[in-house]
């Protein structure tokens, strides 16, 4: 009868056997990883689509808001100019009742106070 066979293993045998275990062990470890990174991106897809889902709406809103606050910006913008306008007109017309009726006004004053004067000496005498 013969006994159990033994395989003669030679350095290289033995070092191909432990290179190709290795070598399991790391594409497991690596698809692990690579389940793991899967995962982790189908999170990240989830909550950027959420986050998508409520910026937009936000920011249509907001481009809303910023064309109303342009509109009623113009509107204050040719109110203020109307204003300057109207200043520069009231202005313009106080300067010239101003030298249209100071002179005639002093004068007038001049001579109500030089009669009133005159009135006071005649009575006196």
């Amino acid at each position: 009868m013969s006994g159990p066979i033994l395989a003669e293993l030679s350095a290289s045998d033995l070092a191909v056997v432990v290179v190709t275990g290795c070598s399991i062990v790391a594409v497991v470890a690596l698809l692990f990883v690579l389940q793991r990174v899967l995962v982790t991106l189908r999170a990240v897809r989830d909550s950027l689509d959420k986050i998508t889902d409520e910026a937009v709406p936000l920011v249509e809103e907001l481009a809303r808001s910023v064309t109303d606050a342009n509109t009623e910006l113009e509107r204050v913008n040719r109110l203020v100019g109307s204003a300057e306008s109207i200043s520069a007109t009231v202005d313009a017309t106080s300067k010239l009742a101003y030298r249209a009726l100071s002179a005639p006004v002093i004068k007038t004053v001049a001579m109500t106070s030089g009669a009133s004067r005159a009135a006071k000496r005649l009575r006196r005498e």
